[in-house]
């Protein structure tokens, strides 16, 4: 296993320059009070000082800010030179750093034009363009940073709500990592002690009985099926999830979108099929970021045209829209008209959507309650116009998100990548269970194990491919 990562970093090493200084923007785009130049290689400390002017007898020393003058590179050592900007110069050395390389940060007023002449006078010293993603992507290279913790960087700068920013740093801190970490060493033992039985087997050294060896399958396995079900949740943290409020027209969809958004977003009037087109926000629920799609109103089959008497041809499109919304959603807020009985739409909306997540909301309870309609779907109360159950109708969507229970606790696999290698791991487990079972030879088995462990080093980077690591890097943002 070390070999094999000490093989990956070799083989990524010769694709990237790792001796090359590297410089970038690190603030987003656009002006601001302050804006950071990063610069982080062998070079970065003289390239800097190539371009300030430091207080008489200083120079930039380690884990400490100077606040100097930012002049023109080719006049930095002349007393006339003239001054572009006042700034403050932070020096981190190696391997004290984000990267694990030297690594100088100045921060300049946020003019743009300010921030790419610092740029060009480090780029006119030596340094070098970075990629997208190239300083977390060496802090990654350098140890300092497996891949989930790497993933995690992009994650905390993406988070749209305080409780994506929180288990993006909780997984930045190493969460994952370390729930993962005992998974494999008890592999290993498993496979060591396997190895051992056929490589010292003429020295009395006894093969594990096929019980022993099942049973410590079975311990390794448990915490990575929990990993896995995580990421239904884990999934919903990091990308969010769309809801799509359906109904027949004026049973008040757009009042309890606007409800939950809590402004007047859509346009409402007492008129059926005020809402033609569909209308989206995105809003925080229980910390996780909800799109919320208002749709048009549906009505009765239309033929074969799309239209009907009644149905022009701006709604009929609307319905239209509204359907893939619904196909689409991974929620659905089914809204009824509680004062009134169910309709055949009504009644064909609620069979459409029994094997979907989905919440039936009974609208207007404030002008009277019919019967509540027949299903197994969860079924809140409220009334849009003076907001009673409104509450009561966020909680039963964060009921379904979550599956009916409180967020999972521990690590949590956020993104496709994790899930597929966790995945992995867990089918060569199964399949080396299936092979104790069958009496397969233990060189036959140890290719199951091995499989599951190869997976759980693609998981922290450990062992990993180039192309892996530019599609995981070029999400990032440059100066990141």
């Amino acid at each position: 296993m070390i070999a094999a990562g000490l093989f990956f970093f070799a083989a990524a090493a010769h694709v990237m320059n790792l001796d090359d200084t590297i410089v970038a923007i690190a603030t987003p785009p656009g002006r601001g009070g302050l804006g950071v130049v990063r610069l982080s290689g062998g070079e970065a400390r003289a390239i800097a000082e190539g371009m300030l002017r430091l207080p008489a007898g200083r120079k930039l020393e380690a884990n400490r800010a100077i606040f100097c003058e930012l002049v023109d590179a080719a006049q930095v050592h002349q007393e006339t030179a003239e001054r572009i900007d006042e700034v403050v110069v932070t020096f981190f050395t190696a391997p004290h750093s984000y990267t694990t390389e030297d690594v100088v940060e100045v921060s300049c007023h946020g003019s743009p034009v300010v921030l790419a002449r610092v740029v060009e006078m480090a780029v006119a010293s030596g340094a070098r363009m970075a990629a997208p993603g190239e300083f977390t992507q060496r802090a990654f290279l350098h140890g300092r940073l497996d891949l989930t913790q790497a993933e995690a960087v992009r994650d905390l700068i993406d988070a749209e709500s305080l409780y994506q920013a929180k288990v993006a740093a909780r997984q930045l801190h190493g969460e994952l990592s370390h729930t993962v970490t005992p998974i494999k060493h008890a592999l290993v033992e498993l496979i060591a002690r396997l190895e051992a039985g056929l490589d010292f087997a003429e020295d009395e050294v006894s093969e594990m009985p096929a019980a022993e060896i099942t049973a410590a399958i079975t311990s390794i396995a448990a915490p990575l099926h929990k990993l896995e079900a995580s990421f239904a949740f884990g999934r919903l943290v990091q990308a969010g999830l769309t809801l799509a409020i359906i109904g027949r027209p004026n049973v008040g969809k757009s009042s309890l979108f606007n409800r939950l958004v809590e402004r007047e977003r859509a346009i409402v009037t007492a008129a059926p099929g005020t809402t033609r087109d569909l209308v989206t926000e995105t809003v925080t629920l229980g910390g996780l970021p909800v799109r919320l799609v208002d749709t048009a109103g549906l009505r009765e089959v239309m033929d074969e045209a799309g239209l009907r008497e009644g149905i022009d041809e701006a709604e009929a499109i609307g319905i239209r829209k509204s359907m893939e919304a619904l196909a689409d959603a991974d929620l659905v807020l089914v809204v009824l008209d509680a004062s009134r009985p169910l309709s055949d739409v009504d009644r064909e909306l609620l069979n459409d959507v029994r094997e979907r997540e989905a919440v039936v909301v009974l609208n207007k309870c404030d002008l009277g309650e019919a019967a509540a309609p027949a299903t197994e779907l969860p079924v809140v109360r409220c009334s849009a116009v003076n907001g009673a159950g409104v509450a009561e109708v966020r909680e039963a969507i964060l009921r379904s998100i979550r599956g009916g229970g409180a967020q999972p606790e521990g690590a949590l696999v956020t993104n496709l990548r994790q899930q597929q290698t966790v995945h992995a791991s867990v089918g060569a487990l199964q399949a080396a269970a299936t092979s104790v079972a069958n009496r397969v030879p233990h060189e036959m088995l140890l290719l199951d194990l091995y499989s599951a462990l190869r997976a759980l080093d693609e998981l922290t980077g450990a062992t990993t491919t180039d192309d892996i690591l530019d599609v995981i890097f070029a999400t990032f943002c440059i100066g990141k």
